[in-house]
């Protein structure tokens, strides 16, 4: 086999949580353009992210949840199994942010943060796993860290402390799951133009501070994750497991 076709996904089914708009958006797009069919796991109607992917030929399964209630992860994966015939790839995308002085910071603010960005995605992973196991095949899951993972952060204590937990997480599953051909690995975005950073960019001190320390001289874009991601999702990364891979633009490296 060559390189490149170890790249391409022709066959597979991902579940993309959080795809509707921004970077699951992306990751779905780059998915797709290696082959894969997509199964969104969205809030709202991802109708722009539906066109897309329905738009290169591939089919794209429309689930819908609110992952910040529990106890639906096992339904959600049994669907996308009964639609997709099989589950072979998962990427933990959704997730969301509270941003308050740690001072004041409220419980609910953590929890929802938590419920989301962590407690989900582990649960989520776990039930993939166990289809991955079922199945005979392996599979890859790849969780969507932060540069919070490595970094505390100002006025987002929950945020900060999913992110360093969805790291921490992924090299346990990594250690246990590896031997069923299970790869669990994850991308840190760097500072991305999303919804999620719209405040920060529409705050010109901050925005000028922060793009001064990024080496690329640019916030990133949901398409710059397209090739980490479809390289996690692929066999070119059999042997990649448990890592987090920042892309970021350079801004750790400063």
């Amino acid at each position: 086999m060559s390189i490149l076709e170890n790249f391409q996904l022709a066959g597979k089914v991902a579940i993309v949580t959080g795809c509707n708009t921004g970077l699951g958006q992306g990751m779905a797009r780059a998915l797709a353009q290696a082959g894969a069919d997509i199964v969104g796991v969205n809030l709202s109607e991802p109708t722009a992210t539906r066109a897309e992917i329905e738009g290169m030929g591939r089919r794209f399964m429309d689930l819908r949840a609110n992952l910040g209630q529990s106890g639906q992860v096992d339904e959600l994966v049994n669907e996308a199994k009964k639609l997709g015939g099989h589950v072979d790839i998962l990427v933990n995308n959704a997730g969301i942010i509270r941003r308050e002085d740690a001072i004041r910071f409220t419980e609910k603010d953590w929890d929802d943060v938590m419920n989301i960005n962590l407690k989900t995605v582990f649960f989520f992973s776990q039930a993939v796993a166990r289809q991955f196991m079922a199945q005979g095949t392996g599979g890859k899951i790849i969780n969507i860290a932060s540069m919070l993972s490595y970094q505390g952060g100002v006025r987002v204590p929950s945020y900060t402390a999913s992110k360093s937990g969805v790291m921490g997480i992924t090299r346990l599953m990594a250690n246990e799951w590896a031997a069923h051909g299970i790869n669990v690995n994850a991308i840190a975005p760097g500072y991305m133009a999303t919804d999620n950073t719209a405040a920060l960019r529409a705050n010109e001190s901050r925005n000028a501070s922060i793009l001064e320390r990024i080496p690329a001289g640019r916030w990133g874009v949901p398409d710059d994750l397209a090739g980490p991601v479809v390289f996690l999702a692929s066999k070119a990364s059999d042997y990649v497991n448990g890592y987090t891979v920042a892309v970021d633009g350079g801004w750790l490296a400063r």
